[in-house]
This record gives structure tokens, sequence and C-alpha cells, in this order.
């Protein structure tokens, strides 16, 4: 019989799995028994290998095997070295369960001498998955010199060094400020004592934006997601908007009461978080400076960040608190409290849903992780350092964060399993400031050493087509100002 082929004269629901007292064309299967499928699947490890010409395994050593006949052997100089190969042949192709000899019997004798188990080549209940190890022949302990068993996939280099680095005098060291953030269209903008100074990634043009007097400082820049507009928060509790492509003030707002050290839009608002303990929702569009007003801190507001479904925004404070707040409420929907210390770095996952990272600061150092869809803690990492910033990439399933006391480090982590990619050193005052490239694969890092260093982190999107626009052109160190 064709071991390939099933009997015409039997259909495929009068088999029985086996029973050698029972002929299978009397069986009729129960209706509460398993069907497994509608196709003969022969299963090697119950076959009978005389079928496939290959002799069962002997009781003597291959060195002392009988020699086969003569017919099987035409050819050969070595006997014993053919039964040593067909050994080797026959585990390879049936593992090192054979199915000889063992378990219940019908046995017939076998033309290429002793015995093997009668079974049905056709049996589906067979366990037939088999460990890593017996699809080897030789095992992993006896590997064949020069041949790799399993190729691993070399981890990605992440670059050790910084490729561009810009001055930056009084950039200010401070935990609670946010005075670097990079637009849509490639534009850095970053805040500077009083002023606050435009860099083009592209052509690496500085432009001077605005000037806010000796009476005021810039604490917190923010580009709005699409279009040229930048909202600034100054330390008077002001909020302005320029139009970046003009340098023109389209409008100043109003209503906080000390300074503006947070900003965040969505697709048509903008939040400001304020000294105050306080976040105002703000429409542009309105006559009004803002529309709603955000209470439930008890300390300074030093992060905000929506979601990118512009659902939910999260705030962090000087008060060790991360809120998660909706479109439309006025007093937090979630509330997280394991921090031990202020919560300024806040990251929302652009891969998972609901997925929400948060960092401490000096005397907390983790890094955790919640699902607002759950309301639930996933996880925590000790990161030994104060983190000051978080960002996701959105070409791959990793983070950054940024670190101040003690180790003034940035590293990459790989989600969900946390290890790390890569530790970046070169700033050597807390790493205060974080922006991410409109491409997902540069960032840039500010710090009170009054440098910005420029890093490739991340890999590029997987539909990518040209390389990033910055180029090699923008190599080396220049003054932003």
């Amino acid at each position: 019989m064709n071991p390939n082929q099933s009997s015409s004269s039997t259909p495929p629901s009068k088999s029985k799995p086996s029973d050698p007292q029972t002929p299978s064309y009397y069986y009729h299967p129960s209706p509460s028994r398993t069907i497994y499928s509608d196709r003969f699947i022969p299963c090697r490890s119950s076959s009978n290998f005389a079928l496939f010409n290959i002799s069962p395994p002997s009781t003597t050593s291959p060195a002392t095997a009988t020699p086969p006949s003569s017919d099987s052997t035409r050819g050969e100089e070595n006997p014993s070295s053919s039964a040593a190969y067909t050994a080797l042949l026959r585990t390879a192709l049936f593992g090192s369960d054979l199915g000889f000899g063992g378990g219940s019997t019908d046995k017939k004798s076998n033309p290429g001498g002793g015995s093997t188990v009668n079974r049905n080549i056709f049996r589906f209940k067979t366990e037939t998955r088999q460990k890593v190890e017996s699809l080897y022949p030789l095992g992993f302990d006896d590997q064949l010199p020069g041949v790799s068993q399993s190729p691993v996939k070399a981890p990605r280099k992440v670059p050790k060094s910084p490729y561009k680095v810009l001055d930056a005098p009084a950039l200010q060291d401070d935990f609670y400020l946010n005075l670097v953030d990079w637009s849509s269209h490639n534009v850095l903008a970053v805040g500077l004592g009083n002023c606050v100074y435009l860099w083009n990634a592209c052509s690496s043009k500085v432009t001077k934006l605005c000037d806010l007097g000796v009476d005021d400082s810039v604490c917190s820049v923010g580009w709005a997601q699409r279009g040229t507009n930048l909202a600034v928060g100054t330390s008077n509790g002001k909020v302005q908007i320029w139009d970046a492509s003009r340098c023109k003030r389209v409008r100043t707002m109003e209503g906080h009461r000390l300074r503006v050290g947070a900003l965040a839009w969505n697709s048509s608002m903008l939040s400001s978080g304020s000294r105050d303990k306080s976040i105002l929702q703000r429409d542009p569009r309105a006559q009004e400076d803002f529309v709603n007003k955000l209470s439930g801190h008890k300390s300074e507001v030093c992060g905000l960040k929506w979601s990118y479904d512009n659902r939910e925004l999260a705030s962090g404070g000087n008060d060790n608190r991360l809120f998660v707040w909706n479109q439309h409420s006025t007093q937090p929907v979630l509330k997280y409290c394991e921090h031990t210390a202020a919560v300024k770095a806040i990251a929302w996952s652009p891969h998972i849903y609901g997925l929400l990272a948060s960092g401490g600061g000096t005397a907390d150092r983790c890094i955790r992780f919640w699902n607002t869809t759950t309301n639930s803690h996933l996880s925590c990492m000790d990161t030994g350092s104060q983190v000051c910033n978080l960002v996701w990439s959105k070409n791959v399933n990793e983070l950054v964060s940024t670190h101040g006391y003690s180790q003034n480090q940035i590293i990459v982590w790989k989600y969900p399993t946390m290890s790390k990619l890569a530790t970046l050193t070169g700033h050597t005052y807390r790493v205060l400031y974080l922006a991410i490239s409109p491409d997902g694969q540069t960032i840039v890092t500010g710090a009170g050493d009054e440098t910005l260093r420029f890093w490739n982190v991340f890999p590029s999107p997987k539909s990518q087509n040209t390389e990033s626009e910055i180029g090699a052109s923008s190599f080396g160190r220049t003054h932003i100002r």
C-alpha cells in the first residue's frame, strides 16, 4: 500500500485510531468523540519502516551489526558505514522514538530483521511534535564544526556619539521647564533666556523668533501638531502664540498667576500647565483666553502630553502625581500615586492604545507603565538616575529616556522587555530637554551645560524612501545664536 494514500474502500469517517481486535469497517464513531479532521495526515512516528526501505535499529552496535544483503550493499565497500548511515538517516527522519518495541503490539516479521510495531500509518492521536533537539541527529552537544544551528540576528547598533552639537548659551538648568521642541516641518525651537530661537534642520539656518524683554523669560515652547504655530509659555504666566513662518505674534493669552512650564497641543486645543497648580484648556479660535480649568494637582505642573488620538491628557506634577483627563473633564478621571518624586517625563505609546509611560525624579528614578484603558499598573523599571524625559519611537516599539542626577545619561530601551539597547553619555549636566525629529530617527537633547546634542537612535520607517533630511552637511559644532 502506498503510505501516502488511503484505502478507497474505507471512508475517513469509518477509521478507528487503533484497536487491533476490531476491524475499522465495523467501527462506528460515537457522536461525543472528537473528530480531528477530514484528511488523512500520516504520522511518521507510527509508520511501518519497511515501506521506506529503512531497516529497524539493531540490538548490536553499528560496528558489529550483521552486514545487509548483497542487493542493499551493492557498491558499498564498508557495510558497517552503511548501517551507521542508515541509523543516522532513520533518526533524522523519524526522531529517536521510532515506534520499535514497547506499548501494545501486534508484531510481525520485518524483512530487514527484528520486529516492528505494526500500527496504522494513518494514526491521528500519536503526538507528532518533537523537541528541537530531536531534529538534530548529533544533538546540540556534538555539533559539526563550523555549522551554526540557528542564525542569530545581530543587535542594532546605536551610534554612541552625537553627530552634531549646537552651543546654546543661557539654556537654563531647571528641571521644571520645557525649552526644546521639534516641529513637523523639521524646525527646532529653543528657549534661551528671554528669547526663542528657531533652527532649521534642513538648512541649519538660525532665526530669532522673539525677545520677551528683561522683565520676562521663556519657560516652555510647544509646536502645534500641524502648521507653523508655536506656543511660548512665559515666567509672567502668559501664553503667546507665534506664527513662525512670518515671525509674527498672533495672540497673547492670560489666565495663569505664575510661570507656565508645560505646554501640549492636540488637534485643536492647547493645554498649559503652571506653577499655580492649574491646567488651562485653550482654544486659539475662541475669543476667551481659556475654555476650561483643570484642578487636581497640589504643586507645580511640569509635564503635559496628549494621547495620539487626542482623547486623553496626561499631566505630571511636583506633587509626585500622574493624572489622566479626558476632553471634557475638569477633574482627573485616573489618578496614579506610585511615584515618589516629581513626574515630568510622560510619553504615550504610538503602538499600543492606552499605554502610558511616566518617569520620576531624583527620589524615585523609576519608569512606570500604565494601561489607561483598564486603569492598571503594568510594570516598573528602576533606572538608577533622575528621569527627566521620555519619548517613544514611532518607527519601532522602543523608547528613549534622559536622566539627571547622578549619571546624566541617555538610554534607549526595548519595550516590553526593557532591555537596554544603548546608553549614551556626553552631557556634563542633567539632560533636562528632549525632542524627536519628524521622521522619528533622530533625537535632540539639551542640558545645563548649554549644548544641544543630536543623536541617531531609532531606525528609519519601514516605508522609508529617502534618508533623513538633516544629512551629513550638518555635522560639526555650531552656535544656535
